[in-house]
């Protein structure tokens, strides 16, 4: 069962209008303010996306289904996992990981909890926290069975792709590969890699698995490792990674990767995702200042959420700290 402490602290994130309690916790501000603000790897301040109509309200009544949900059975791991993933879809991150850290203090051996508080702390550009707690995680789910997540934002068949083991994997080489560790972040998506039972999955994990080793300098091991990728293969929701693997083949041409952004609201996930490849593939590829022509153009859009945008700004960074 959660301390009273700890429920008090939980539910003072939700709430802003509750007061303080004695157990030290302040109340986060509602999404939008700027204490829910995440300072980029550039030193720019990123604050959340004003979102409106009627994708804020349906985000809005989620979180507060699942604040009702937590309220009823406050010692049920997955009533807080949703209320952190909810916070989260609101851009309201920092609030998402003081609740999984206040879980964390209660259910010290319960793996989830590390993977999505890790999870955001890459999105809060806190790579080493990061990897310590998908470490923590490595830890806990040896000698057990894996299990599907369930998605938050289901995709159009409804059909969960990932699962704990992989997601814990996935997001550890992608905090390595943030911090420029390519052989260490190989290691960590082949493991996905083997664990994925299906394509969306699998290329997911390749896409990384391939410009990891380009960029540790294995160009041959880099092309044999998606040497299998073809463009008939069962992708549910992961076709930006499966197109940016079949532009790798030379099967689509740079240009027409970056003209499939769609004409909706992932217009902005796709700027990050596609143009962080066809950055990535310039830089490759020896051409760094259209590389860093293309990085700047992705950290000009305004999802700074998405992995493609996190990874353009620190390959910035890192240039911009060489002498």
């Amino acid at each position: 069962m959660i301390r009273p402490c700890a429920v008090l602290s939980l539910m003072s994130v939700v709430w802003i209008s509750m007061p303080d309690s004695t157990c030290g916790f302040t109340p986060q501000s509602l999404q939008g303010d700027e204490s829910n603000s995440v300072a980029s790897l550039l030193g720019k301040k990123l604050l959340p996306i004003k979102l409106e109509g009627p994708q804020r309200q349906r985000l809005e009544e989620n979180l507060e289904e699942a604040r009702r949900q937590f309220e009823q059975q406050p010692d049920n791991v997955d009533n807080l996992i949703w209320l952190g993933r909810r916070l989260a879809y609101l851009w309201r991150y920092h609030d998402a990981i003081e609740v999984y850290t206040q879980g964390i203090r209660t259910f010290p051996d319960e793996p989830r909890l590390y993977r999505h508080r890790g999870h955001r702390w890459i999105t809060v550009r806190e790579f080493d926290k990061a990897i310590e707690d998908f470490n923590r995680a490595v830890t806990l789910i040896k000698n057990t069975e894996d299990s599907v997540e369930p998605d938050g934002q289901p995709n159009a068949q409804g059909i969960p792709t990932s699962t704990l083991f992989t997601n814990i994997y996935y997001h550890l080489g992608l905090a390595h590969y943030l911090k420029g560790n390519f052989e260490a972040s190989h290691g960590h998506f082949q493991k996905c890699f083997e664990l994925a039972d299906n394509d969306d999955m699998r290329v997911a994990a390749l896409d990384w698995i391939y410009m990891s080793l380009r960029r540790a300098g294995k160009h041959d091991e880099a092309k044999q490792a998606i040497q299998h990728v073809h463009a008939d293969m069962n992708i549910i929701e992961n076709f930006a990674y499966h197109r940016r693997l079949l532009m790798y083949q030379g099967k689509i041409p740079v240009a027409q990767l970056m003209d499939s952004q769609r004409e909706d609201a992932d217009r902005d996930l796709d700027l990050a995702t596609y143009g962080y490849a066809v950055g990535n593939w310039h830089l490759i590829n020896g051409r760094e200042q259209t590389a860093r022509e293309v990085f700047e153009t992705v950290i000009q859009g305004p999802y700074w959420a998405a992995f493609g945008y996190i990874a353009a700004e620190a390959e910035l960074a890192r240039w911009d700290r060489i002498p």
